[in-house]
């Protein structure tokens, strides 16, 4: 057995496994010492006993035993004669492995539970259901390793201290505790795919963990439309990932990126879970989100893409979320929908002064325009604001076309008698 496939394991077994020796044990501390524990065991006995049979399930049994130990020696301080008992039970308990899928559902409300900040329900639920260690973690989310490291001691105190439950919620409260799931499930995805800080652009562990986070919850509450939505949605936007930076690690717009390298099965996916999606009832945020990114997934060109239907159904998302962001979007729609002075003077009711991309979409309209000028001020105010250094690089080249078409407008015409021969 060599260290990579275990790697595979740890990153595709950790999550189900931990879930359920937290449902064992009441404890995320005890459950994740027991399983490190079973992996530890595994790294000194499989290379020379071999692979077993059903590896897994070799790693729960490891781990249910150290937990049982943990809790005898417990119990065993406080009365030996319930430590046999006890041991017995636990052991009668083990032989259910039927709860797993529940499980994972329980581990993830738990991890997305609105006692706790976002940003450790974020940190949370990548270490515990999708196995990142947590160095990993810290370098996805580019924040200092013991910053991490507290969050997530933070976390798991606040889980045991407040007594919040390890348990799916009550039909009545599901849709509101479904919603801080899917949020961390897509801010998880959108660092993934559209990075906030440093030199990459796309991280596609991240893009890969959120969209494997999202099928789970989909397999688990196949009625939830939201759920599919954000599946879809994920699906979609992921397809065209190997397109949107060059061979020479650069930004390529959708607009100009290869349409025939776009993973066609994966949108023929996207497109199916967010045709369910909206056939499931009236569409939320994210459904409609994923109908937007199937309209460009499906259009055979960028001039073939419908962007009335697009406009609309941003018009749609706009009344349910009326945010900057997604007027932004909006606005962008009609302009290429009904014109581009129209979608231009929209920009000018959005309040966004921290945000680079209200600044470089008015540059890129003004671009087309053919207003150099007025581009090329737009393009520096956006690089004031850009933290992404290959956004950094293709302002930049945006800018410099605009001063070049300054110089050459203003150039003097050629003196036709100088010319003469």
């Amino acid at each position: 057995m060599t260290t990579p496939t275990l790697d595979q394991l740890y990153r595709s077994e950790y999550g189900k496994l931990l879930a359920g020796l937290i449902r064992r044990s009441g404890s995320f501390d005890q459950a994740e010492d027991a399983l490190q524990t079973a992996f530890e065991a595994a790294l000194r006995q499989w290379p020379g006993d071999g692979l077993p049979a059903n590896p897994a399930a070799w790693l729960s049994r490891t781990a249910q035993h150290k937990l049982i130990d943990q809790q005898r020696h417990l119990i065993t301080q406080r009365d030996k004669n319930d430590a046999l008992a006890f041991h017995l039970h636990q052991l009668a308990q083990d032989q259910d492995d039927q709860d797993i899928p529940q499980d994972s559902l329980r581990l993830m409300f738990t991890c997305c539970h609105p006692a706790l900040p976002q940003s450790s329900q974020v940190a949370l639920t990548l270490h515990t259901l999708g196995g990142l260690k947590t160095d990993e973690i810290a370098r996805a989310l580019l924040v200092p390793l013991s910053t991490l490291a507290q969050r997530l001691v933070r976390a798991k105190s606040k889980i045991r201290d407040a007594g919040i439950p390890f348990q799916i919620p009550a039909d009545e409260q599901l849709s509101a505790r479904l919603r801080p799931v899917l949020t961390v499930l897509y801010l998880i995805f959108n660092e993934g795919y559209s990075a906030s800080f440093g030199t990459q652009m796309v991280r596609n562990d991240l893009c890969q963990e959120a969209i494997r986070l999202a099928s789970l919850l989909v397999r688990l509450l196949p009625a939830e439309a939201e759920a599919r939505g954000l599946l879809g949605l994920m699906l979609l936007h992921d397809a065209r990932r190997a397109t949107r930076i060059d061979s020479q690690g650069d930004l390529v717009l959708l607009e100009d990126q290869d349409r025939s390298q776009w993973d066609q099965q994966q949108i023929e996916l996207g497109c199916r879970h967010t045709s369910r999606a909206f056939q499931q009832g009236r569409p939320g945020a994210y459904t409609l989100q994923a109908g937007i990114a199937a309209l460009h997934a499906q259009a055979p060109s960028s001039a073939a893409t419908e962007w009335r239907r697009i406009a609309a159904l941003y018009s749609l998302l706009y009344q349910q979320q009326p945010t900057p962001i997604i007027a932004l979007n909006r606005a962008v729609a009609i302009a290429m929908a009904d014109g581009l002075e129209q979608g231009l003077a929209l920009l000018t009711h959005i309040h966004l002064p921290s945000y680079h991309l209200l600044p470089a979409i008015r540059a890129d309209l003004l671009r087309r325009l053919g207003r150099p000028a007025e581009a090329a001020d737009q393009y520096r105010a956006a690089l004031v604001l850009v933290n992404n250094q290959l956004e950094q690089r293709f302002l930049a080249r945006r800018l410099q076309e605009m001063q070049s078409a300054m110089a050459l407008s203003n150039s003097p015409l050629p003196d036709r008698q100088a010319c003469a021969p």
